[in-house]
């Protein structure tokens, strides 16, 4: 399977260059981060490689043949959402399943069964204005897996969504993965990106700033941060570290080097200090992100 390839892919819009020589690809089942500020060109790059908008130049594959919205069953949420506010829940599922050319039937044992996984059989009869936004970001999740797509693109899918429901569609997600679906995820929640992708794509003004393994990116970094846990009030000794984080004697301390880390592990030890924890850290995914556009961005 050679799964979804983008290649020197670019859009302008009145003259405005938007994307520009864009490239990535998806040749295996899994999670892909696109990631960027507002403005950054990811909405233009998600409508181009789903055959929405068309492409100025560069290629654009679908298992080796051009995109097309005829010949590549994707699934897509929006980040701008909208449900019809006096519809029934359940007629507005069906008329989407028919759209996709899915027969009545199957629709719904297919919105049955999503409904029962979301945690939102009890609404199916109700319009969209009795849900709640939450609710409302559920029903719009079904929408784009309710045909069983090939390809799905998850614009900040879990806007709105509180930590249980967030779980739920966390499973799914990972359910939908094993079942062989290539998932093309933009959030602005970073620790999300880091729990689902394995490769990202960030966009800074139309133009790629970095991609690749994040793994292996992360390698590139130095350490800049130590987790540390004890049993008592240690600040006296952090004097010479910039504490970001503290509660219950948890600290989370900004480090110049993991030299200045061993050094501390060290003098806590001498001063026979209970330690339950301390692990040195590689910067985060959002801490890359905001080197990498955020002092470029407005």
């Amino acid at each position: 399977m050679s799964g979804l390839i983008l290649k020197d892919v670019s859009k302008s819009f009145a003259g405005k260059l938007v994307v520009d020589r864009i490239s990535f690809s998806l040749d295996q089942p899994g999670v892909y981060g696109l990631l960027g500020t507002n403005g950054a060109g990811k909405t233009t790059t998600i409508r181009m490689l789903l055959g929405i908008i068309t492409k100025d130049s560069g290629e654009i594959t679908w298992n080796d043949a051009p995109v097309d919205r005829k010949t590549v069953n994707f699934g897509y949420l929006p980040e701008e959402r909208g449900v019809y506010p006096k519809v029934k829940i359940l007629d507005q599922l069906l008329y989407f399943a028919e759209l996709k050319g899915i027969d009545k039937v199957t629709a719904g044992a297919a919105i049955q069964k999503w409904a029962k996984r979301l945690k939102v059989e009890e609404y199916l009869n109700l319009p969209a204005e009795k849900l709640s936004k939450g609710n409302q970001q559920k029903i719009q999740f079904m929408t784009a897996i309710i045909h069983d797509p090939d390809l799905i693109v998850l614009d900040e899918p879990f806007s709105g969504l509180d930590p249980v429901n967030t779980e739920i569609l966390k499973n799914i997600i990972i359910d939908l993965v094993r079942d062989g679906k290539f998932i093309i995820m933009s959030a602005h929640q970073m620790a999300t990106i880091e729990e689902f992708c394995s490769n990202i794509l960030i966009m800074n003004r139309g133009k790629t700033v970095l991609q690749g393994n994040l793994d292996e990116i992360k390698s590139h970094y130095p350490a800049n941060r130590v987790t540390l846990s004890t049993d008592q009030d240690i600040t006296k000794c952090l004097k010479d570290f910039t504490i970001e984080n503290e509660h219950d004697f948890h600290y989370i301390l900004k480090i110049k080097s993991e030299k200045s880390a061993h050094e501390l592990l060290q003098k806590l030890t001498a001063d026979k200090i209970t330690i339950n924890k301390f692990e040195i850290m590689k910067p985060t995914l959002n801490d890359i992100f905001i080197e990498k556009v955020g002092a470029k961005d407005e």
